[in-house]
């Protein structure tokens, strides 16, 4: 067996660190029916690119900057009753991924991988990019391991966690805070327009299989690493593209997942 190229080792460790994050995160975004709120997230992500491009900041930083204060509008504008939730996220999604490209149009003079962000470009990960991202995943790990059962609770029963004490408010801003965080550690790597897949098609698919919320979240975060390991190595061997590679392999554990009881 030949020796796997270093980039692809990064890559392999890059996806892993991504899908610990990605399944528990993508089971609370399922169960609340969040789906498409952390699309438009990630479509929010250009801006954050465009921004760290245009004042020289690094790019996590400004997507995650970006990110967050997204997440806030989002949360103070969803307090009006006039305008639905998802109506809202219907504005707010290609506003913010149009400002993005508007953004990166007005810098003639800044050379922009465009198709990279859109679509990432994970067998470019470099080893600095790897130590950051670990710390983000490390950060997003502790939160949800001490926050957990909070969660779940706002989660399955929002009034009564807020009836018992809980500070429900905070704990919206933290688990958004956290989406944010993962968005900005995953944009580069599968790109604005394919991390939400990541999100929530392994979480989809672990959905049968579990039996328990513990269960689903790690079942979920197997199916992400098993879906992104098959991508890149059809990446390597077939010469396709390693982001859609390995979205297409997590509907593929999808589909078999309706198929097979």
């Amino acid at each position: 067996m030949t020796e796997l190229p270093d980039f692809f080792l990064r890559a392999l460790l890059g996806s892993a660190l991504l899908a610990l994050v990605t399944g528990p995160l993508g089971c609370l975004l399922v169960w609340r029916r969040m789906a498409f709120f952390g699309d438009a997230l990630a479509h929010a992500a250009l801006l954050g690119v465009a921004l760290g491009l245009m004042f020289e900041l690094p790019i996590m930083a400004a997507v995650l900057g970006v990110g967050l204060l997204f997440a806030l509008t989002l949360t103070l504008l969803a307090r009006k009753p006039d305008l639905a939730h998802d109506t809202l996220l219907g504005i707010l999604s290609p506003t913010a991924l149009a400002l993005g490209l508007i953004a990166l149009h007005a810098m003639p003079g800044v050379k922009v991988d465009l198709l990279g962000y859109l679509f990432g470009d994970i067998l470019a990960l470099s080893a600095r990019q790897l130590v950051y991202m670990s710390a983000g995943v490390a950060l997003v790990l502790a939160c949800l391991l001490a926050l957990w059962r909070p969660l779940m609770k706002l989660t399955v029963a929002p009034d009564l966690a807020k009836v018992s004490g809980l500070p429900t408010a905070r704990l919206e801003l933290i688990f958004l805070a956290l989406l944010a965080l993962v968005i900005a550690a995953g944009v580069q790597l599968v790109g604005v327009l394919l991390l939400t897949a990541l999100l929530v098609i392994p979480a989809a698919t672990a959905r049968r299989m579990a039996r328990t919320p513990e269960q689903m979240a790690l079942l979920a975060a197997a199916t992400s690493l098993l879906a992104s390991v098959l991508g890149l190595f059809a990446s390597l061997y077939y010469d396709v593209p390693a982001g859609p590679a390995m979205v297409a392999s997590a509907a593929g554990l999808f589909i078999l997942s309706r198929i097979v009881r």
